[in-house]
Formats: structure tokens, C-alpha cells, sequence
């Protein structure tokens, strides 16, 4: 398995030196900087990888082994195949990175917001922060700030009481920062910020589409893209819902391994994978996380790994030390050594500590939220041990 470190590019507090540092060897990055439905050209991206790959005297190399994501327009989920504009633009990114030789691309599926949290520096025990998901403070949003129409309907009345207790609670400030938390799409996020009246309108345009829908627009994506991709060599792993369930009355269509069944029975090509997200897929205690894996281990390509600990209303969750809450690590690496152990050493699974907390110097530092250094290379250091102890030493 190949350790991997995502880095937001040359701006980022997080340096490629600091890659090195922390062990990592293949770079997971993406032109951030482009508009989402732009195409890429190589001659950006080549920019791109040779910023990362080009080493000075006396440093580890780096390889850029991933792109993460090429954001999909929300018209191709909205219309699916019928965006042909939308998804030619997208084949042109794709075929820009296979011209530099990466040949792993990630992307996400879901409908106007990508990850979703309500806090962003939840205070753990340790006094290290963490990023969390509390769902009456995101019942109290999508009730009393965004006044989602319909959406009381989805709520029992003691959610609704309580919600609208925890709301009367905060400040304006803590409203305001929720507000920005949600609407402002988070780093890496693939959807596009927006001011509330946006959001409302953004949500009213999706009237009608149901998951099944919904599926049949991804379906359609992929139909149009995996032939370009198959020619190329590439893989396409498609992230799961982050959190795995609906959310603003939106449907979500890769939260359980019934709904990647379902992709891969639909578009069976080599080309159609999995990025194999234990902290996305944790969150749901039905998902069985071993077994998704050993299910669909030849199309896992890309691994992120990090986990969630549920609390007690089961519908909230923060993210946890890597070796800790409610993924069994040692389980999983067990199924992605199996599947690496049979490929060549050119499809061998490349993996990233996935979140980090916020600790030690960090905690005095701006960071990105979710991808500081010192508690993403914690993470990868408990992996690598995981690993180590597995016979199988990452590269």
C-alpha cells in the first residue's frame, strides 16, 4: 500500500516539505484554483505535478498518484446525462491527468453540499479539537436559519422542540458561524459557497429528484465517462456521502454497500471504483466496514482512513483519533492487505490519514480545517504501525 498525504497546493499552511516529514510518499492533490466545471488542460496540471515531483537536492521524492476530486457540476446531477457540456468538460480534466500519468481520480456525488459539519474545532478530551457533526444544532439551521420549506415534516416534535431550544441558545455570532460552517463549503469541498437565498434556490431546483433518480443521473455520468477512462488507464473511485444519509431533504446515493452494488452492477466496468472512506461509512452502524471491504476490494483503489465515534442520539458523531471510536482499523487494513497482496506493484491501494485533530503547536496555528499536520501525521504514523505489524510495510 502507498502512503499518501492530500495537499492543497502551494498556499496551503501544510508544505510539501512537511509531506516529506511526516512519511508520506504519493501526494494527493487537485487544481483547486480552477472553477468547478472548467476543464483542466495538461498544461495545468503538468504545472501542478511538477511543482510536486520536481525534488531539490538531497529531498524524498514525491508522486502526485492522485486527484482529489475533479468537482462534478451540480447540472449533471440535477440533469445527468443529459449535461453533455458539463460532463465533455469533465473527460477533458480527466484526460489532462492521464496525460501526466496519474491514473486515480476521486470524486463525489452529492447534491449541494459536499462534507457536512456543524463545528469545527469540538474540544475533546485530550483538549485536542476535533471536527463533529451534532444534529440538533443542524436541525436548529435547516429549521430556524435556512427555513427549509417541508422541512419540519422530517423532524419528530422532539426534535423540533429541542432544536428550536438549542437555536433560542445561541448567540448571533455562534449562528453566524454555523451558518458560514455549512453554506461556505468546507476544503476540498467540490460545491460552490453560498448565501442562504442561494442555498433555498439551489435546493428548490432538485424538486422531484428522488434517490432513484438521482442514482440513474450517476449512472449516466459514468456511462459517459468510464470509456474515456478505460482508454487511459484510470480509475475512477467515487467517495461516499459524508454523512451517509440525507440531508435538506436531499436524497444520497453512496452511503451503504447496497448503493455501490448497485453502481457497479449498473456500469460494470473496471474503470468505476470505490475511494473506500471508513470515516464516511462509519458513521452508519449498519455498514459493516471488513465485509465492504472484502466485498468490493478489486475496486477499491483509493483509501481514506480515519474514524467517527457515534454519540449517544446515534445521529451525531466527531471524528475521533485514527485508532479509536467506532471503525475496528486493524480489521480493515486486514481486507486492503488481502486485495494489495494480488495486484502488481502499479495498482497497489494508495492511502491517506484521512482528518487529523487539532493538536499541539496546531492548535496555536491557522489551519486547514480537517487537514492540519501534526494529527493527520499521528494518523499515518498508527497506520504505518498497523501495517508494519500486518508484514506488509507501506511504500
Amino acid at each position: 500500500m502507498r502512503q499518501g498525504w492530500r495537499w492543497f497546493g502551494p498556499d496551503a499552511p501544510v508544505t510539501l516539505d512537511d509531506v516529506r516529514q511526516a512519511g508520506a510518499t504519493n501526494v494527493v492533490s487537485a487544481l483547486h484554483q480552477m472553477p468547478i466545471g472548467e476543464a483542466w488542460t495538461e498544461k495545468a496540471a503538468r504545472e501542478r505535478q511538477s511543482l510536486i515531483e520536481t525534488t531539490p537536492a538531497g529531498r524524498t521524492p514525491l508522486k502526485w498518484s492522485v486527484v482529489e476530486s475533479i468537482p462534478i457540476p451540480d447540472l449533471v446531477k440535477r440533469k445527468g446525462g443529459k449535461a453533455k457540456a458539463e460532463i465533455e468538460a469533465w473527460i477533458a480534466s480527466l484526460e489532462a491527468v492521464a496525460a501526466c500519468g496519474i491514473k486515480i481520480i476521486c470524486y463525489n456525488f452529492m447534491p449541494v453540499v459536499d462534507w457536512t459539519r456543524t463545528e469545527l474545532d469540538f474540544v475533546t478530551p485530550t483538549g485536542a479539537t476535533a471536527m463533529r457533526f451534532d444534529h440538533e444544532r443542524f436541525a436548529a439551521f435547516e429549521l430556524f436559519v435556512l427555513k427549509r420549506p417541508g422541512a419540519e415534516k422530517e423532524y419528530s416534535q422532539e426534535d423540533r422542540e429541542r432544536s428550536e431550544a438549542v437555536f433560542r441558545s445561541m448567540p448571533e455570532e455562534e449562528i453566524a458561524e454555523i451558518t458560514r460552517i455549512i453554506t461556505s463549503a468546507l476544503p476540498g469541498s467540490t460545491t460552490e459557497p453560498l448565501t442562504i437565498p442561494a442555498f433555498r434556490e439551489r435546493l428548490a431546483a432538485y424538486q422531484g429528484i428522488d434517490a432513484a433518480r438521482l442514482r440513474q443521473h450517476l449512472i449516466e455520468f459514468l456511462e459517459a465517462v468510464t470509456p474515456a477512462a478505460e482508454a487511459r488507464g484510470v480509475k475512477l473511485t467515487l467517495h461516499p456521502d459524508d454523512p451517509p444519509r440525507p440531508l435538506f431533504g436531499l436524497p444520497r446515493i453512496a452511503s451503504t454497500e447496497a448503493d455501490y452494488a448497485a453502481l457497479f452492477d449498473a456500469v460494470p466496468s473496471e474503470a468505476n471504483g470505490m475511494c473506500y472512506c471508513t470515516g464516511s461509512l462509519g458513521v452508519r452502524a449498519d455498514n459493516d466496514l471488513p465485509k465492504i471491504a472484502r466485498r468490493f476490494a478489486s475496486r477499491i483503489h483509493f483509501a481514506h482512513l480515519r474514524a467517527t465515534t457515534r454519540e449517544g442520539d446515534g445521529r451525531s458523531f466527531h471524528e475521533s483519533a485514527h485508532l479509536e471510536g467506532d471503525v475496528s482499523m486493524v480489521d480493515v487494513l486486514k481486507e486492503l492487505v488481502a486485495e494489495d497482496r494480488r495486484r502488481g506493484l502499479e495498482d497497489t491501494i494508495v492511502f491517506r490519514s484521512d482528518h487529523g485533530h487539532r493538536m499541539l503547536d496546531d492548535l496555536q496555528k491557522t489551519v486547514t480545517p480537517g487537514y492540519p499536520a501534526i494529527g493527520r501525521l499521528r494518523g499515518l504514523a498508527e497506520l504505518r504501525g498497523i501495517l508494519h505489524a500486518l508484514g506488509a510495510p507501506p511504500t
